[in-house]
């Protein structure tokens, strides 16, 4: 199968480099180019776009908003969006996550890294650059803030939901979850895709944020 992806970036030199780069796998497609987060929303929509490759800075709507207004449009569920950004660690980072973002990579990323995290994000895992993941946690994810979601959601999930919560939450993937909890991968997916349905979030970038904001994951834990 085919990945559609877009690529949104106000520098024409940037989407050319990774339009070239990113054509050069044989299961890897660029369907559309956008210079502002309102063309990226346009173009996810008529370009049918799996996943929209996402700077974080552009001019007019920037890539957070259109993130937002991508995840919250109800015909493209299906998108998946992975943010570029210089600056790996800063709040940018958090507001990008919180907004919907499947993942992030910084700009500097190899071209393994790159395309392996376009095809992880395309099948619905999140993707959170290693050298960040700490200090997002640290700096953002466990201050005190007013979740937007309740212990009663939490509490609706099942003994396995939630085992795979705090297995989504340390950053596994379904294949890393199945082999230790000793199920398949299918059911790994099966089971993270039920807990975003229950706790009304669209990835599993979001059910990170959840689990340590309401603090039913504690950092170091």
């Amino acid at each position: 199968m085919t990945i559609r992806v877009l690529l949104a970036d106000d520098h024409a030199l940037v989407r050319s480099s990774f339009r070239i780069l990113i054509e050069s796998e044989p299961d890897l497609e660029v369907v559309g180019e956008a210079a502002t987060g309102h063309e990226a929303v346009r173009l996810a929509r008529s370009a049918r776009a799996d996943v929209v490759l996402m700077d974080i800075w552009m001019p007019g709507m920037d890539g957070i908003a259109a993130t937002r207004a991508l995840t919250a449009d109800q015909g493209l569920t299906d998108v998946r969006v992975l943010m570029l950004t210089t600056f790996e660690a800063d709040e940018y980072v958090f507001q990008a996550l919180r907004a919907g973002a499947s993942g992030f990579l910084g700009k500097g990323v190899g071209l393994p890294d790159l395309f392996h995290a376009i095809r992880l994000v395309a099948d619905g895992e999140c993707l959170l650059s290693p050298g960040a993941t700490k200090a997002l946690i640290n700096r953002y994810l466990a201050t005190p803030e007013r979740p937007s979601t309740g212990a009663a959601e939490l509490r609706s999930l099942t003994t396995r939901e939630r085992q795979v919560l705090m297995l989504v939450a340390a950053g596994l993937s379904n294949d890393a979850i199945a082999e230790q909890l000793r199920i398949s991968p299918s059911t790994a997916k099966t089971h993270a895709n039920r807990i975003m349905t229950k706790l009304g979030v669209g990835s599993r970038a979001q059910l990170v944020v959840i689990a340590y904001q309401t603090g039913y994951v504690r950092p170091g834990a």
